[in-house]
């Protein structure tokens, strides 16, 4: 099984985090792409997805993410049996809408029938926390399936 990292970014903090989850679950087949580079029929089931993504405006998902997400609305595919889980970047100074991206990437995932595991976990930008710290612990904590080695 591999693990694909997808990020949605619009500072570059997000593909900074994904890549310490990347190095977090390196014991791993581990693939990190850029959502805008990434096509949806390029989702397999039988990978697990890490979505890192960041707030952007109003809780609007990033730029990064956007060709991502309207692809995925528009072909509409079964993702049924997909695992994946979010890492979302956000800052709590915003409120109502903090860490938005995060969440509204996991709605349109599970709208499709893939299946979020693990804690969702969402940074803050108005603490003291590095949000490579925060990541790289959030990964070792995972349910990948692959962890029991083969």
């Amino acid at each position: 099984m591999r693990v694909v990292i997808l990020f949605g970014s619009e500072m570059g903090t997000a593909e900074t985090v994904a890549d310490s989850v990347a190095d977090a679950l390196s014991a791993h087949d581990v693939s990190v792409y850029d959502m805008s580079d990434f096509a949806v029929d390029d989702l397999d089931v039988h990978d697990f997805h890490v979505i890192v993504c960041s707030t952007y405006g109003d809780g609007d998902l990033p730029t990064g993410a956007e060709p991502f997400f309207d692809e995925l609305d528009a072909c509409a595919p079964d993702l049924s049996g997909l695992r994946f889980a979010v890492f979302g970047l956000g800052d709590s100074i915003y409120g109502d809408t903090f860490n938005r991206g995060g969440e509204i990437a996991a709605e349109k995932l599970v709208a499709r029938g893939a299946i979020q595991v693990g804690e969702h976990a969402r940074h803050d930008a108005s603490t003291e926390i590095r949000p490579k710290e925060m990541a790289r612990d959030w990964a070792a904590t995972l349910p990948v399936p692959a962890l029991t080695s083969a």
